[in-house]
């Protein structure tokens, strides 16, 4: 499954830049009103290691429950805070909850699946906000411009290894607060054969 937006994008070749590779785990992005929900009135999250982009791992950790309330525990809140929650799993973990999370970049979560968020002050229920992140690589403008692609973008890239895959769709993010990094899932990262650190290439 793609967005829409994927089909109309354009793809761009680039001839071997390689790029890190990191491996994001299950988590979730929460509005202040849902940070209080869960963790109590006033309630702020705590940094536990700083991420790109001005993001940050919080010490803070939840429990996400399926409609079958089927739970996965222990799954970390990343801040600051957002203007919408949203909790980003692999496909693994949507069939282990029963839900049917689409594709999507972050932040599209209209028509998304439904999910309840359980912390130790409360918990909530969303109509829509879980999905499968859509692999995706960050880059500063100067790399960007280093390798002819621009925001996005729309590239495919391989992973020279025993297993040689492919991935196909993979959307270009650039911000000028971003280092260079893929992002792929803990599925594709099994699947694959990539582990945090590893470099891909970009191909035409």
């Amino acid at each position: 499954m793609v967005i829409e937006s994927l089909n109309k994008a354009e793809e761009k070749p680039s001839k071997g830049f390689l790029v890190p590779v990191g491996v994001s785990a299950r988590h979730v992005h929460l509005t202040q009103e849902h940070v209080e929900a869960l963790f109590g009135p006033g309630y702020q999250l705590t940094k536990k290691k700083d991420l790109m982009g001005g993001q940050f791992a919080s010490n803070e950790q939840v429990t996400i429950v399926g409609l079958k309330l089927r739970a996965i525990e222990n799954v970390r809140i990343l801040g600051p805070v957002r203007k919408q929650t949203q909790v980003e799993i692999s496909a693994t973990d949507a069939r282990t909850l029963g839900i049917k999370a689409p594709i999507r970049q972050s932040g599209d979560i209209a028509g998304s699946a439904p999910i309840a968020i359980v912390g130790p002050k409360g918990a909530i229920y969303l109509n829509e906000g879980a999905i499968v992140a859509m692999r995706h690589i960050h880059m500063s403008p100067r790399d960007a411009e280093a390798a002819g692609l621009k925001n996005g973008d729309i590239v495919s890239v391989k992973a020279d290894n025993d297993r040689g895959t492919i991935f196909n769709h993979v959307v270009i993010r650039v911000d000028k607060s971003f280092t260079l990094e893929m992002h792929i899932d803990t599925d594709e990262a099994n699947a694959a054969g990539i582990k945090q650190g590893d470099t891909v290439t970009i191909i035409p």
